[in-house]
């Protein structure tokens, strides 16, 4: 079940409903990633490795890309450092939309969660508040200084899923100047006795333009009713006045890192879709 809120979301609809993906998960990376190991932060007083995806025209030219911020960055590519061996399959799955033209070329910067992962990305705590600077001040400024990127809001995207997707989505709310994409993929809504609900009510942002794709597995049953509300919630706040909201219910999609690289194409579609494609 789609609940699509404008026109743009219409024509994903149609861009989605047509495409036929079958990409498999492979050890060896597909295309040219680099590493940087123990990136230190002084807000979360901490260190962790980061996997930086370059799309494939990066080398060859001198233009700028948009970039892709993703949680639990260890789970992205490689089979061998994912979650219960499955990994996301980004890189195939981006490498099949950019070669039906159905994607734009943008730089993917997988962040490795550390110990600390539930108290990171959980809301109103002291390690949200300083992961969220981590962010913006140290991840984003050295991106930034040492890629080619498009810094505006408009090109740069935050991605995540379960307890990811969450600090995605609070990120992107805050913080639309920043981050004018975003993609919540089964999102734990429920944490903090679903206190980001009535947040999201009182947090008053200016946004315009911003992109914010949530989707839930219907098998997920505890959580895919707090996303429809969030959903509903959104709609009802009229941010898809100004904005793109695109809502995603996965038919018998479950809490897994299969079902979330197997409709991955989705969010990416719908963030980084080609002009003239998607829009």
């Amino acid at each position: 079940m789609i609940f699509s809120f404008n026109l743009h979301q219409i024509i994903v609809n149609q861009v989605i409903s047509n495409l036929e993906i079958n990409t498999q998960p492979r050890y060896e990376i597909l295309g040219h990633v680099e590493y940087q190991y123990q990136f230190t932060s002084r807000y979360l007083k901490n260190e962790r490795d980061l996997i930086i995806w370059l799309p494939p025209s990066y080398y060859k030219s001198k233009k700028r890309y948009p970039v892709l911020y993703v949680q639990d960055g260890q789970n992205l590519f490689n089979p061998s450092t994912a979650f219960n061996g499955n990994d996301w399959r980004v890189d195939e799955t981006i490498q099949f939309l950019l070669d039906k033209k159905l994607i734009e070329e943008f730089i993917v910067v997988g962040i490795y969660n550390t110990p600390n992962r539930l108290d990171e990305y959980n809301l109103f705590t002291d390690a949200e508040k300083y992961y969220s600077l981590f962010l913006v001040n140290e991840l984003k400024t050295f991106i930034d200084t040492n890629y080619r990127t498009k810094q505006n809001a408009g090109n740069t995207g935050i991605m995540g899923s379960s307890m990811g997707g969450l600090i995605s989505f609070q990120n992107a709310w805050v913080l639309p100047h920043v981050f004018g994409k975003a993609a919540c993929l089964s999102n734990s809504f429920w944490v903090n006795d679903k206190m980001i609900f009535d947040f999201v009510q009182e947090t008053v942002v200016k946004r315009k333009n911003q992109k914010i794709y949530i989707d839930c597995g219907t098998a997920e049953k505890q959580l895919i009713r707090d996303n429809k509300r969030m959903c509903a919630m959104l709609r009802r706040m009229g941010v898809d006045k100004e904005n793109s909201v695109y809502c995603h219910f996965e038919k018998d999609g479950k809490h897994t890192e299969i079902d979330w690289a197997n409709r991955l194409y989705k969010p990416l579609i719908f963030l980084f879709g080609r002009k003239g494609k998607t829009k």
